[in-house]
């Protein structure tokens, strides 16, 4: 049930709209199913010797603005409190009289109309669909003061959340206050009438996240929303120091020709100009970029390297998040890789990353104030992955592209149990809904790499196969099945191992550490999980088909973790000591 509250000025336009046939003529048998003494006249099915609905329409406004009227000057100039309340789509049909009980406690628990109070304000409640009403109240009580109703939105959050518990509702998420504005019914008609397939709004906050997404300075952010095709406009003191952004599409104009403007505040909270130069505050993302972005091997593309060492950076992210040291900050560094990523990855995965970005971004905002410490490594990861460009090719660049979503699932999971053990319930949900849509974006980018890497683990000589297959049993005895009691493949993972060997590693202590970096009870595929950070720790190509098959033979040097551990492009989680697999409980 979501209540929805706006403040007016015109008693009757409001109520002509509601009793009207609505704006696609969806407004069917509208009246009314409540009043403030049970006795108001109504428009829809009054039985009154009034010739015309008009004539009633009138009554009921000017018994609505009476005490309006009454207060004169003193009455504020926004009078109307008009609320709407919506059920579910999945739940009953509410009755009348359901809804006017619903409409009472709302105006009590607001302070419209306190119960009990004689001199509470006089309000209406009118149906025109199955599954919402109106509330219109005029705030102004009958001892002609204004009624108290600090944090009305919030009581009425919280007496809807009662409603749902008791009438056996669907139970939504409480909110805590810090999401962005929602596109108005006006802006979704007027998307529909033009043909685009969202409102501005939305479009226009997507966009300026993408250009903030790893940006060093704040000419570049005003930069890349110019070069995405956006109407820019700074608002500039005196002093010509910018006071803030307004952004708009080209096109969109309103009723007198000119842009709809859009201050970056009214898109989300934290894209205010002063929250972004928070952001941008730590310049040191622009000096760790070329590291970041050129590590690793000489003969990987640009995307590649970026990806790669994204993945080590996330992983750390995600410790820093199951430690909650610094965790704020580190969700508002990991909704901008998942936007750099997002724009920059091919074609077959980009619409279920974008959608994962556009969903995280609820989970980046919440109370807990996030401090700039550490997150220079994962902005600048996001830097290097938009200044590293498309991976639009096959091969290299595809692999690296499933490494790093790979590691991002567990991270997104990480933040939903960070904003769970928290209350926050919004932020929790949507970071399971970006792990969701994570994971079919990762099924479709290691579709290929994952079925060549099985190929290769089913051609090894038997000998081999059996000797990495006994490592991957001793290193998880219990890690057997997948998430949904499937036997696990694990002819990707041998094949990964001897390839490790044969570029000098020792196996065993390979697979232990890259068993010890995170908790796998949240992956839905161990195996893939471990063949992703197995690759990743040894530097071998993400597609497999670079890689040689191994032979069988004597072992090669091989390479002890703690040289391991020293590679540049490990993270720093890689040397933590992990929890035993063998004691970890079973994933719910």
């Amino acid at each position: 049930m979501v209540p929805k509250i706006r403040r007016g000025s015109r008693t009757h336009g409001l109520l002509v709209y509601l009793y009207g046939p609505g704006k696609r003529d969806e407004h069917i048998d509208p009246h009314l199913v409540g009043s403030w003494d049970g006795f108001a006249p109504d428009p829809g099915r009054d039985t009154s010797p009034d010739p015309y609905p008009k004539a009633t329409l009138a009554r009921l406004t000017a018994a609505l603005d009476l005490r309006v009227k009454q207060a004169g000057d003193c009455a504020p100039v926004k009078h109307v409190w008009h609320c709407s309340v919506r059920t579910d789509p999945g739940d009953r049909m509410l009755t009348d009289t359901e809804w006017n009980t619903v409409a009472q406690r709302l105006v009590a628990v607001t302070g419209i109309a306190p119960e009990g109070d004689p001199d509470g304000c006089r309000w209406v409640a009118v149906r025109h669909a199955d599954d919402h009403i109106h509330i219109l109240a005029t705030m102004v009580r009958g001892d002609l003061r204004r009624p108290r109703m600090n944090y009305d939105f919030k009581k009425a959050q919280a007496e809807c959340r009662r409603i749902e518990k008791e009438w056996g509702l669907r139970r939504l998420n409480p909110g805590d206050g810090t999401g962005s504005k929602s596109p108005t019914s006006a802006e979704r008609f007027k998307a529909e009438r033009t043909g685009r397939p969202e409102p501005s709004r939305e479009t226009l906050r997507e966009a300026v996240r993408q250009a903030l997404a790893g940006a060093a300075t704040e000419e570049e952010f005003f930069t890349r929303l110019r070069e995405a095709g956006l109407r820019v406009k700074v608002r500039a003191a005196p002093s010509g120091d910018a006071l803030g952004y307004n952004v708009a599409l080209p096109g969109d104009r309103n009723r007198d020709g000119e842009p709809v403007w859009f201050p970056g505040s009214k898109l989300a909270p934290d894209l205010s100009l002063p929250k972004i130069r928070s952001r941008l505050a730590d310049d040191t993302v622009d000096h760790m970029t070329s590291s970041a972005a050129t590590s690793g091997r000489p003969d990987w593309s640009p995307p590649a390297r970026a990806r790669r060492s994204a993945a080590g950076i996330a992983e750390r992210a995600a410790v820093l998040l199951d430690d909650g040291d610094e965790a704020a900050a580190q969700l508002v560094g990991v909704g901008e890789l998942l936007d750099a990523v997002a724009q920059t990855s091919p074609a077959a995965t980009r619409a279920e990353l974008a959608a994962a970005a556009r969903e995280f971004e609820r989970a980046t905002r919440s109370h807990v104030r996030a401090e700039r410490a550490n997150t220079r490594a994962i902005r600048s990861a996001a830097r290097g992955i938009i200044q590293a460009g498309g991976a639009l090719g096959r091969g290299e660049d595809g692999g690296t592209t499933a490494m790093l979503v790979s590691t991002l699932v567990l991270v997104t999971l990480a933040a939903a149990r960070w904003h769970s053990a928290r209350g926050h319930a919004q932020q929790a949900h949507a970071s399971r809904q970006t792990a969701e849509h994570l994971r079919t974006a990762y099924r479709q980018a290691a579709a290929t790499p994952m079925r060549a890497l099985h190929d290769q683990g089913r051609a090894l000589p038997e000998a081999v196969r059996r000797t990495h297959e006994a490592t991957i049993r001793a290193a998880l005895p219990e890690q057997g099945l997948r998430a949904d009691g499937t036997p696990m493949k694990t002819d990707a993972l041998a094949a990964t191992l001897a390839q490790a060997e044969q570029a000098g590693h020792d196996p065993e202590a390979l697979l232990q550490q890259a068993i010890a970096m995170r908790e796998l009870n949240t992956a839905e595929d161990v195996n893939d999980v471990l063949v992703w950070r197995l690759r990743r720790l040894a530097q071998l190509p993400a597609h497999p088909a670079e890689a040689t098959h191994p032979q069988a033979g004597a072992r090669q040097p091989t390479t002890s973790t703690n040289d391991l551990t020293r590679n540049p492009t490990a993270p720093t989680a890689a040397a933590r000591p992990g929890p035993d697999p063998r004691t970890r409980p079973p994933r719910r």
